[in-house]
């Protein structure tokens, strides 16, 4: 394996498994986010069903 500098696949799974260690202690924190995010950039939102995971 090459080692690099930086390197974009580790980090975006740090991300990841940061924010999904956030949301299991917490599961409304995932959804006020994204209700934040659709706000600020007036996306509208799916049918209910498709939003839940």
């Amino acid at each position: 394996m090459i080692k690099k500098e930086f390197d974009s696949v580790k980090f975006m799974r740090d991300i990841r498994q940061k924010l999904h260690k956030e949301y299991e202690k917490n599961p409304e924190l995932r959804e006020n986010r994204l209700k934040d995010i659709r706000k600020r950039y007036k996306i509208k939102q799916r049918n209910e069903s498709h939003t839940s995971h």
